[in-house]
């Protein structure tokens, strides 16, 4: 992060040029948010060339309330209709191999999140499901039975 408030604050010889905190024409308010700008500017740059084989965390949706015969295959078919799917799973307990009754759709474009979302009403397999936009677990805060 400091390298690129470092890139945010290059170019333009804040950092060197910068009036000491008594010059009257030194605005330490104003100085902050135009550093602040050009931080959100450098940022939308290095995140311009992304491709689409990296994936937005906001393209992957989490799929509740599955029943216990929904395959990935059934589940991709389901939610084709909503834009191109990159990644499709249905969770399955480790010793059993049982359903867990949940699973993940990850599209190629976070619009068919949106797409999906938009529909008040989920059906499969004869079972309302329930879709929700998927967060990484890191970025999650933890509950006060998680910590110790």
């Amino acid at each position: 992060l400091l390298a690129i408030v470092g890139l945010a604050m290059e170019g333009d010889g804040s950092q060197a040029t910068s009036g000491s905190p008594n010059d009257s024409q030194h605005d330490p308010g104003e100085h902050v948010l135009k550093t602040l700008f050009r931080l959100h500017v450098k940022m939308a740059d290095l995140t311009s060339g992304l491709t689409s084989a990296v994936f937005s965390p906001y393209s992957k949706m989490f799929i509740g309330g599955l029943s216990w015969q929904t395959s990935p295959d059934s589940l991709r078919d389901y939610f084709s209709k909503f834009g191109e799917i990159r990644e499709c799973m249905v969770m399955r307990d480790p010793t059993t191999k049982r359903s867990r009754g949940f699973g993940f759709v990850t599209f190629a474009d976070a619009a068919s999140v949106d797409k999906v979302l938009a529909q008040p009403h989920h059906e499969l397999d004869s079972k309302t499901i329930d879709p929700k936009v998927a967060f990484p677990r890191r970025a999650q805060p933890k509950s006060s039975s998680e910590e110790k």
